[in-house]
C-alpha cells in the first residue's frame, strides 16, 4: 500500500481529468446496471401488453444507449490515458533527476542498461498498471455493484448463489498477483541486462569488428533474451491461469442459478421474463469481475516495476551541498591537498596527500596505471568526496561550498572526448551555455579547431552524430578544449588528453593545450612523458602515494620510479 500510495500522490495535479474518466465509467457501468434492470419490463410490455409504441422505439433507444455508453467510453480511455501519460512523465522525469544528482560513485555501481531500463520499461509497465486498476476501480467496480443491485433486487435467493462464488476468486487472484509482482522485478532486470547489451555492442561496435566478435555477442545477446523469456513465459503462465480458475468457479455459480431458478420458473414461482432478466445481469456481472482480477494482475506488475523506480528514486545523493554551503566567487586558482585520504569501500586509493598549486602553475602526475591519478584530480571539482583531510580551493574546503559555483571554476578535458549528437558550435556551447557564435568562433580559434569546422558541410551547424563520430580523433579532442577554452575556468585538468592521438595530432591538440593552460592551475595526468617536460612540478604517485616529485631534470638525476618510466618510455620508441 506505500507504493500504491506513493503512486497516488502523482496523480494529485491531474485529478480533474481522473475526474472526468472515473465519471465516464461509472456511466460506462451503469448503463449495463440499467440494461439488466429494464430489460425485463421491457420485454413484459412488448410481448405480454403488446405496446408497439415501446416496440417502435426500442431500436432507436437501442442506438442512443449504445451511442452514449460509445461516447462514454472514448471520454474514459481519453482522460485516462492522458492523465496517467502525464503522470509517467513527472515520473520519467523525477527520476532522471534523481539520477542527474548522483555521484560518480553511483554510476559505477549500475550499468548504463538497467539505468536506461528503469527510465523507459519500468515506467511504462507503471503506466499500464495504473490503467488498468483505476479503469478497474471505476468503470468494472461500478458495473459490478450495479448488476449486483439488479440481482438482488429481481431475487435475493439465486443472487446469493450467484454471489457465493465471487469470494472464491480472492485468494487465487492474491496468490497469483504476488507471483506476478515478483516475476515482474525479475523480467524488468532481465530487460535492463539487454539494454546494457545494446549500449555496449552499439558503443563498441568497432572493438566488435576488429576482433570478430559479432557471433560471441550475438550469442551473449540471445542468452540474455532466452532468459527474459524464461521470466516473460511465467508471467503469461500465471497471468492467463487465473482466466480457467475464474471460469471454473463462475461455472459454479451458473450451473447454481440455472438449476434453482430453472425450478421456479416451472413451478411457477417466478416468471420467465424475470428469470431471463437475472440471467442476462448475472452474466454481464462476471464479465467486470474477471477483468476486476485482471486489472489487479496488472496492478501486481505495475507495484514491481514501481518498486524498482523508486529505489532509484529514494537514493540518496552522495555528493550534497552543505546546509550552510556559501558560492565561490571568481577565485584566483589556488589549489591545496591538506593530507588527503581516500577509500573505496574497504580499499586505500589515496593515502596522505599533501600538495599545493599556486595560478600559472603546471602540476603533472605520472606513475603505474591505477596508481591514484585520476581519483586524486577529480576530488578538486569533488566528484568524490575526501575520506580524510580537505581540498581547498582559495583556501575554502569544497565541501563547504555550492556545487555548481564550484564547478564553474573547474575545466576538463578527458581522453574520453564526450561529445553529444548536435552541432559543433553547440558541442563547444556546452562550456558556457548562452554564449554568442562570436565567442564561440574565438574559442574553435584558440584551439585550432576554426579551419576544419570552415571545412565541414554546414561549418559550425554541422551535426557531428553521436559521440562525434564524425569527428577523427584530434578533431573531437580540439572541440573539448574549445568547450574548456569558453568557459574560461581558473583551475584545469588535463586527462590524458593527447594519449589516442598520432604524432601530428598530438603536435596540433598540444598546441591548443598551451593555449588552454596560459595562466590557470593545471593538472595534467600524462602518458607520454614528453608532453609534461615542461612542467612546473612532476608528482609521481604509486599506489596512491606521492613516491617523487620535482622537475623532469631533477627526477632523472635520481635512480627512482620516475626515471624508470623514463627509460621504458624511451626505450619503447627507439626504432
Amino acid at each position: 500500500m506505500y507504493t500504491f500510495k506513493r503512486l497516488l500522490n502523482y496523480t494529485k495535479p491531474y485529478g480533474w481529468r481522473i475526474v472526468i474518466a472515473a465519471l465516464a465509467s461509472m456511466a460506462v457501468g451503469g448503463m449495463d446496471g440499467a440494461f439488466a434492470y429494464y430489460i425485463s419490463p421491457l420485454l413484459k410490455e412488448i410481448f405480454q401488453s403488446r405496446d408497439m409504441t415501446i416496440f417502435r422505439f426500442l431500436p432507436l433507444g437501442i442506438v442512443a444507449i449504445f451511442t452514449l455508453r460509445g461516447l462514454s467510453r472514448y471520454l474514459n480511455d481519453y482522460f485516462m490515458r492522458t492523465a496517467t501519460q502525464l503522470v509517467v512523465q513527472d515520473i520519467r522525469n523525477r527520476l532522471y533527476s534523481s539520477n542527474m544528482t548522483m555521484g560518480l560513485r553511483f554510476f559505477g555501481s549500475q550499468t548504463t542498461g538497467t539505468l536506461m531500463s528503469r527510465v523507459l520499461n519500468d515506467v511504462t509497465v507503471m503506466q499500464e498498471g495504473m490503467i488498468s486498476i483505476i479503469v478497474g476501480i471505476f468503470r468494472d467496480g461500478i458495473a459490478a455493484s450495479a448488476l449486483l443491485g439488479v440481482i438482488f433486487y429481481r431475487n435475493w435467493q439465486l443472487a446469493i448463489i450467484s454471489f457465493l462464488v465471487i469470494p472464491l476468486t480472492v485468494y487465487p487472484a492474491q496468490k497469483i498477483g504476488k507471483r506476478l509482482k515478483n516475476i515482474s522485478r525479475q523480467s524488468q532486470e532481465k530487460m535492463g541486462d539487454i539494454s546494457s547489451i545494446l549500449q555496449e555492442t552499439f558503443s563498441g561496435i568497432k572493438v566488435i569488428k576488429a576482433f570478430s566478435l559479432e557471433q560471441r555477442s550475438v550469442d551473449k545477446f540471445r542468452k540474455t533474451n532466452l532468459d527474459y523469456y524464461t521470466f516473460m513465459r511465467k508471467s503469461i503462465k500465471y497471468s492467463n491461469l487465473s482466466s480457467p480458475i475464474m471460469e471454473f468457479i463462475t461455472s459454479l455459480g451458473i450451473a447454481g442459478v440455472v438449476w434453482f431458478g430453472g425450478s421456479k420458473v416451472i413451478s411457477g414461482e417466478m416468471t420467465a421474463a424475470d428469470f431471463f432478466s437475472f440471467i442476462t445481469a448475472m452474466a454481464l456481472v462476471y464479465s467486470p469481475v474477471k477483468k476486476l482480477n485482471i486489472s489487479y494482475n496488472d496492478f501486481q506488475r505495475c507495484l514491481g516495476a514501481a518498486e524498482r523506480v523508486f529505489e532509484i528514486i529514494d537514493q540518496q545523493p552522495e555528493i550534497v551541498d552543505a546546509p550552510d554551503a556559501h558560492s565561490l566567487e571568481q577565485v584566483a586558482g589556488t589549489v591545496q591537498f591538506s593530507d588527503v585520504s581516500f577509500r573505496f569501500g574497504d580499499n586505500w586509493i589515496l593515502r596522505h596527500i599533501s600538495l599545493s598549486a599556486k595560478p600559472g602553475d603546471i602540476v603533472a602526475l605520472v606513475g603505474p596505471s591505477g596508481g591514484g591519478k585520476t581519483t586524486l584530480v577529480s576530488l578538486i571539482p569533488r566528484f568524490y568526496d575526501v575520506t580524510e583531510g580537505n581540498v581547498l580551493i582559495d583556501g575554502h574546503d569544497v565541501r563547504s561550498v555550492k556545487g555548481e559555483s564550484l564547478m564553474s571554476q573547474v575545466a576538463l578535458v578527458d581522453q574520453e572526448t564526450t561529445l553529444f549528437n548536435d552541432t559543433l558550435a553547440n558541442n563547444i556551447r556546452y562550456g558556457k551555455p548562452g554564449a554568442s557564435d562570436a565567442e564561440v568562433e574565438d574559442a574553435a580559434r584558440a584551439a585550432f579547431a576554426h579551419d576544419f569546422i570552415r571545412e565541414m558541410p554546414e561549418g559550425y551547424q554541422t551535426n557531428i552524430g553521436d559521440r562525434g563520430v564524425r569527428l577523427s580523433g584530434g578533431q573531437r579532442q580540439r572541440i573539448c578544449i574549445a568547450r574548456a577554452l569558453l568557459k574560461n575556468a581558473p583551475i584545469l585538468i588535463l586527462d590524458e588528453a593527447t594519449s589516442a592521438l598520432d604524432t601530428e595530432s598530438e603536435q596540433m591538440v598540444q598546441n591548443a593545450l598551451n593555449n588552454l593552460m596560459q595562466d590557470r592551475t593545471t593538472f595534467v595526468i600524462a602518458h607520454r612523458l614528453s608532453t609534461i617536460l615542461n612542467a612546473d612540478r612532476i608528482l609521481v604517485i604509486d599506489k596512491g602515494e606521492i613516491v617523487e616529485q620535482g622537475t623532469h631534470e631533477e627526477l632523472l638525476l635520481r635512480d627512482g620510479l620516475y626515471k624508470k618510466l623514463h627509460s621504458m618510455q624511451f626505450q619503447d620508441e627507439q626504432p
